[in-house]
């Protein structure tokens, strides 16, 4: 009698087990209804270049004109570049060269930055796109537009303008080190090239009206968008007068590939008061160094 006792308690227990099981034998979700939701695709890169190896030796004696004239220890001192201080060096890195001379002294500053969301439904390439999107907005060229406001005195003052030919504004992404006012930046990293804190100073986007190419046609250098490199990218042109003091001009080309979005800056101070930097020549060559920098994360 013990016996068959046991066997139907154990039957029942076997009974009840099968009852909770679904379809497939897999357990039941006590909580029905609900959805997995899939986590956002991660960012295509993991790392960041090294910042100030980055830029060959031959790019850097033409950004910085010059400095082969120095004796050799001065000029291994400048092409070694000053790199940025980050907390992360695997979400941002930075590196500043400058160099002077009797006619002018010149400035590049290039920075890094890989976007990581921490919202599971926001992929990392739409966050960097927030980060790139908030540059371009602060750099005046905001949704259909093509051009930054001649009162725009730099990329994190700047007024929003409508005209053709530009994509949607941002919106704060949220991210660690990410937009133009927080975290090191590449402003931080060398002499700013505007003088904000001058009350006499005074500064414009609009590059000189006779810039032209060199075969004499007209050529357009205002704030611009450009095609062509990485997922997205733009060019912004500061021209920077500060009382008495020569004139700054700094050329801004910001690209974003992927998760990364990479911001350079291109300063050009004449010794002379009087002499405006070329926008033609300083565009062209800091254009020249995004596209050798978009390569380094194609290969």
């Amino acid at each position: 009698m013990a016996f068959a006792a046991g066997t139907a308690l154990l039957a029942a227990l076997v009974v009840g087990c099968s009852a909770d099981s679904g379809a497939d034998g897999s357990a039941a979700d006590g909580k029905s209804g609900e959805t997995t939701v899939a986590a956002a695709a991660p960012g295509k890169y993991r790392t960041l270049p090294e910042a100030c190896g980055s830029v060959t030796a031959s790019a850097l004696k033409d950004l910085l004109p010059g400095t082969a004239d120095l004796p050799e220890d001065q000029q291994k001192k400048v092409y070694a570049g000053t790199a940025a201080v980050t907390y992360n060096t695997e979400r941002r890195v930075g590196c500043a060269w400058k160099s002077d001379t009797s006619t002018a002294s010149h400035t590049l500053t290039i920075d890094f930055e890989r976007v990581v969301s921490y919202d599971p439904a926001v992929s990392d390439d739409d966050r960097a796109l927030e980060v790139y999107t908030k540059k371009e907005t602060a750099a005046g060229l905001s949704p259909a537009s093509s051009s930054a406001s001649p009162d725009s005195a730099d990329g994190d003052g700047a007024k929003d303008t409508d005209k053709p030919g530009s994509k949607s504004g941002g919106k704060d992404s949220g991210t660690e080190d990410s937009g133009t006012g927080s975290g090191p930046s590449s402003h931080a990293l060398a002499t700013s090239a505007t003088a904000s804190a001058d009350p006499d100073s005074t500064a414009t986007d609009e590059p000189d009206p006779d810039s032209s190419d060199t075969d004499g046609t007209d050529t357009d250098l205002r704030p611009r968008l450009l095609d062509g490199l990485g997922d997205s990218a733009f060019l912004n042109d500061r021209l920077t007068h500060s009382g008495s003091a020569a004139q700054h001009r700094t050329v801004s080309v910001v690209f974003r590939t992927s998760n990364v979005v990479v911001t350079i800056e291109y300063t050009e101070q004449p010794a002379v008061s009087t002499v405006v930097p070329d926008s033609g020549e300083l565009q062209e060559k800091a254009q020249a160094l995004a596209r050798n920098l978009v390569e380094k994360f194609t290969e």
